[in-house]
């Protein structure tokens, strides 16, 4: 059973000073671009079902495995995964390719580069769609301190930060057990119970909920995992403060036109003012859990290909 079952071979792609794996379809369409970003622990291969679909409706697609993914390349420096070098990797993928701008697709950690990358760079974006991670107001507390007041030193993205290495060495030393307990359909995917961090999934024999892929399927991530290791996707989350830092100045309102689409059992914290930071977003919700372009890849791709048509619509009229 091949692996790469209908995904494109890859091109390495100089950008911001490192090497992205990247992944396209539609490459006929030039000039109506779309980039899809993956999020953690995950792959461009994540975006597997949208790929063909959104060629098909006339993009250029643009997937790529991000810093610290797949084959891409993983600076060592834990400061090389802040939300600048993130985002500059994305606005590189449009220089190289000659864009101006694009729509900017971001799953989990992706939708938060996204959103980012909306901020930093407004005139390189021009819409977004999120799934799963809202934009967040930027609090008074850093978010590292801010989360641990609500959930507790128990929460993966507490323990990422206070115990650097630790979790690492645990997903490394059970990639496929920890993957396989992770992927699950209409499962929350941070704490499935108090006192429950993530890591237990890395020790866990059984998981609850039906498997969001197929053996081969998760094979892919398998593979890529065990090549890379945890530490430099890990490495996101421990810049979150940095981030918060870095944000500070920069004008907090997303313009574009936005897409947030939720799963409705998913745990992800939803944003309670989302229209006041994103005057034009558009919220959805799916009957599925964290991983919903895998979950319901046919519903999620309607919704997205639904949405751009009418804002192309909207813009000539």
């Amino acid at each position: 059973m091949s692996h790469h079952i209908d995904f494109p071979e890859p091109s390495m792609i100089a950008v911001n000073g490192i090497e992205l794996e990247v992944f396209e379809a539609g490459q006929e369409h030039a000039g109506n671009p779309i980039v899809l970003c993956h999020g953690w622990p995950e792959l461009a291969f994540s975006w597997r079902h949208q790929m063909d679909a959104f060629a098909a409706a006339g993009y250029h697609v643009i997937a790529p495995n991000q810093r610290g993914f797949g084959h891409s390349s993983r600076p060592a420096e834990v400061t090389d995964y802040d939300i600048v070098h993130l985002s500059g990797d994305l606005v590189g993928l449009l220089d190289h390719f000659g864009y101006d701008g694009a729509t900017f697709v971001g799953h989990d950690w992706g939708a938060n580069v996204v959103w980012s990358t909306a901020l930093l760079h407004p005139a390189r974006v021009n819409k977004v769609i999120a799934l799963s991670v809202p934009y967040m107001e930027r609090g008074e507390v850093p978010p590292v301190a801010f989360i641990e007041s609500i959930v507790g030193s128990d929460s993966y993205f507490v323990h990422f930060n206070r115990q650097p290495g630790v979790a690492d060495a645990v997903f490394d030393a059970n990639v496929r057990q920890f993957l396989r307990n992770l992927y699950r359909k209409n499962e929350p995917v941070a704490e499935p119970e108090p006192g429950m961090p993530l890591i237990n999934l890395a020790y866990a024999e059984t998981a609850r909920g039906e498997p969001v892929m197929s053996d081969g399927e998760l094979a892919v991530f398998v593979e890529a995992f065990e090549a890379s290791g945890f530490t430099p996707s890990v490495n996101w989350y421990r810049n979150v403060d940095r981030n918060w830092e870095m944000l500070e100045d920069v004008d907090p309102i997303v313009r574009q036109p936005a897409l947030m689409i939720y799963g409705a059992r998913d745990t992800v914290m939803r944003a309670p003012n989302l229209e006041a930071f994103v005057p034009r977003v558009e919220v959805v919700d799916l009957d599925c859990g964290h991983w919903i372009q895998q979950e319901l890849p046919d519903e999620a791709t309607r919704v997205i290909l639904d949405w751009l048509q009418r804002q192309e619509v909207a813009e000539k009229s």
